[in-house]
């Protein structure tokens, strides 16, 4: 739904001058005639300018059309057609500064080291150790086993791996010890 401006309070004769026509054109601002004119005329300058202050030609282009899509959706503002290129060359250099804001931002952001992964050869080699790792434990006896899984990969106490079992804390710690050595036996021959 287009906005609509109130009228300046002043009064106005039923007829309009010459010289009231003139004013009309100075208040309302540029004409869309004159900005394009304006812009064809100066794109290669304003194209320097922005190339001056940033580095890639995409960049500039992008910032200098902006530039006149800013300025038309504003030339209501630009109450003295003749300073329609200072609008212009301002916005060229106000969204070169967005530009490179945004470039030094993302620098920034790019220069935090990313969190470790885990490149394709180490991927496969944790496999490996992990199957090696589920063979062995394959080869353990029942409780050994149960204890080391509870203990060790469920993250629990000796006391809760006792009460989960039904067994006492003695015994846990006598099957894990056990079932330890017995892993460490096997991983050893494996490896």
């Amino acid at each position: 739904m287009p906005v609509i401006a109130p009228m300046p309070a002043t009064r106005r004769s039923p007829v309009p001058s010459p010289r009231e026509g003139a004013d009309d054109t100075m208040t309302s601002g540029t004409t869309v005639d004159h900005l394009t004119e304006t812009y064809r005329a100066h794109y290669r300058s304003l194209l320097g300018l922005a190339a001056l202050l940033l580095d890639d030609t995409a960049s500039c282009e992008d910032v200098v059309q902006e530039a006149f899509i800013r300025v038309h959706s504003a030339r209501r503002r630009v109450r003295d057609p003749e300073k329609t290129l200072a609008y212009l060359r301002q916005t060229v250099v106000n969204l070169s500064r967005s530009t490179l804001r945004r470039r030094i931002l993302g620098l920034k952001l790019l220069s935090k080291p990313m969190p470790d992964m885990a490149s394709a050869e180490e991927g496969a080699y944790d496999q490996l150790e992990r199957d090696a790792l589920i063979k062995a434990m394959k080869g353990l006896q029942r409780r050994q086993r149960e204890v080391l899984v509870l203990r060790y990969f469920a993250d629990m106490t000796e006391a809760q791996v006792a009460e989960t079992l039904g067994i006492s804390l003695g015994s846990v710690k006598a099957y894990g010890s056990r079932g330890i050595a017995a892993l460490r036996v096997a991983m050893g021959a494996t490896a």
